[in-house]
């Protein structure tokens, strides 16, 4: 949501990874047994390797360098909320009613947010607002679709994960069925098998598929951020009140992002 602002780690994810690691470990250790039982890197380094291979080859090379460089939307937050942005386009709108429309070019240097930036300067520009919605709407919409597509590439992983497990427990009881005759090592060999299963099934679910889904909906947090500047925008072309435009933009405050998504879509249609 933020252009040029520092972000700050999301709480939300680090206390979740947090939670399920500690829940899982907690778990392990309470029925008797110890991270050594776990800590198998060939298994860890056959499901990776196999799901990061898998993906590959799913998606082209422009995809998946967005879908990686997207982790910073599940790991981290941008620091400037929507109430941010209203004060932002309030205090631009003021300026704006009382020195002209023209007067905002000597604020362009101030704004961080690249999409607000555009929008200001085709309506500085006199740009028919029809015509800024439209332009404005499009680039919502084409923004929203790459980052679903990114947002893809974790997904997939999380549904090939389990299936990469699936194939280190089987190489993992190739290697036990050569040690049949010591008892011993097959009940530990067999034991250790089964670890690639687990990693394959605790990535996609605590990891791949969650990432996917925050990736998603934090495009949609900003596509109605977005919306909300679209519409601060062209208030302010049409000289509404600040105060006018401030209790509309504040509707934004409340309602929920696939809502405005959806209205932003009919709209362009």
């Amino acid at each position: 949501m933020a252009g040029k602002g520092n972000f700050r780690p999301d709480l939300a994810t680090l206390g979740g990874l947090l939670l399920a690691f500690l829940a899982i470990v907690g778990g392990l250790l309470l029925e008797g047994g110890s991270l050594h039982d776990v800590a198998q890197h060939t298994a860890l380094l056959i499901v990776l390797g196999g799901t990061m291979g898998a993906v590959m080859v799913h998606y082209p090379l422009r995809t998946l360098r967005g879908g990686i460089l997207r982790l910073r939307d599940v790991l981290f937050e941008s620091p400037r909320s929507k109430p941010d942005i209203v004060e932002e386009i309030v205090s631009l709108a003021t300026r704006a009613r009382r020195m002209g429309l023209i007067s905002l070019e000597d604020e362009f240097d101030t704004i961080e947010d690249p999409f607000l930036l555009k929008a200001l300067k085709l309506a500085v520009d006199g740009v028919d607002t029809n015509e800024l919605r439209r332009m404005m709407e499009l680039e919502i919409m084409v923004r929203e679709a790459r980052a679903e597509q990114e947002a893809r590439i974790w997904e997939s992983a999380g549904s090939y994960s389990p299936t990469v497990g699936i194939i280190g427990a089987v190489m993992g009881l190739i290697q036990v069925m050569k040690n049949l005759a010591d008892i011993d090592r097959v009940g530990h060999g067999i034991a250790v098998s089964f670890v690639a299963t687990v990693y394959g099934v605790a990535l996609a679910n605590l990891l791949f598929l969650p990432a996917g889904n925050k990736i998603k909906a934090r495009a949609r947090l900003e596509s109605e951020a977005r919306e909300m500047m679209i519409e601060g925008v062209l208030a302010i072309v049409d000289g509404l009140n600040p105060k006018l435009i401030k209790d509309k933009l504040e509707t934004y405050l409340d309602v929920e992002p696939v809502a405005a998504t959806r209205n932003s879509r009919q709209r362009v249609a």
